[in-house]
């Protein structure tokens, strides 16, 4: 009952809504439109699609660098490198940030007069380089998708600690006695063992990326020029800030996202898993 009512319910109401115009304005006077929103925001929209570019690009684009990097941390501790736990605290510790407080320390980061980010690059001589990294939309998206490996490449890091602490040491010490290096090791034993850790991190990643709200919405709001925006920075625009006073046409752009974010997501473990049993 609780599930059906704080998940199933609002589903349904929003794509009810979305086959409505909802007048605010009129004390929520609901007029059938059909299909109409939906064949708008296909055809005419722009901003849905750039919105939806930049979504499907953070999506695409971070968890192939979340994870490798995730994979590499994960083999240093694995490795017992003097102050692993150290280092596994300081690496872990973004996650348990909130995307408020992760936002406001990469705006300092980012700032252009005393941010880290220029500070450094002028202290070893390229400052040339040193610019407004949140306001041009050639590095906004890119900047926003750093901060995000920063945040979550410490969970995805003990997740495959995890995993790689449950492979059997007699494979990895047969492995040796046969002559096989630590390459050969992690590439023929370990991560072959780690694939369905991977595919399940790899699809969690992309789900949550085509999700991205709060900390588009702390640092940018989805600027400049439109080039960070997200899909669910954008809903709550026309919903709430752009005085359209329809919550009908945003309760439709949700619906498309929400089937969007579902097929990719089957797609994702479709190939993924059909990938892992053909190798196997």
């Amino acid at each position: 009952m609780l599930y059906a009512a704080f998940t199933i319910y609002p589903v349904l109401v929003t794509f009810y809504n979305s086959l409505h115009t909802l007048r605010m304005d009129l004390g929520m006077l609901y007029e059938y439109v059909g299909l109409e929103h939906f064949r708008e925001i296909l055809t005419s929209d722009d901003v849905f699609w750039k919105a939806a570019r930049n979504s499907l690009v953070w999506a695409i684009v971070a968890p192939l660098v979340d994870l490798p990097l995730a994979f590499v941390l994960a083999l240093t501790l694995h490795a017992r490198v003097p102050f692993a736990r150290v280092f596994r605290t300081v690496w872990f510790t973004p996650v348990l940030m909130s995307y408020p407080v992760v936002g406001v320390i990469w705006l300092w980061v980012y700032n252009y007069d005393w941010g880290i980010a220029n500070l450094v690059l002028r202290a070893v001589g390229l400052g040339s380089y040193a610019q407004a990294w949140l306001a041009s939309p050639a590095t906004a998206l890119p900047a926003l998708i750093l901060v995000t490996t920063w945040m979550f490449a410490g969970f995805n890091m003990v997740v495959l600690l995890a995993a790689i602490h449950a492979i059997p040491a007699d494979y990895l010490e047969a492995a040796t006695v046969d002559g096989a290096g630590p390459w050969h090791r992690t590439v023929r034993i370990m991560i072959p063992l780690l694939r369905p850790t991977l595919v399940n991190l790899a699809i969690l990643d992309f789900i949550g990326k085509m999700k991205q709200f709060a900390l588009v919405w702390v640092m940018t709001r989805g600027g400049p020029m439109w080039g960070t925006e997200t899909v669910a920075t954008y809903v709550v625009k026309r919903a709430f800030e752009w005085k359209t006073l329809d919550l009908g046409y945003p309760s439709a752009i949700a619906v498309i996202w929400f089937v969007i974010i579902f097929g990719l997501s089957l797609l994702l473990t479709r190939v993924l898993q059909r990938r892992e049993a053909l190798e196997f």
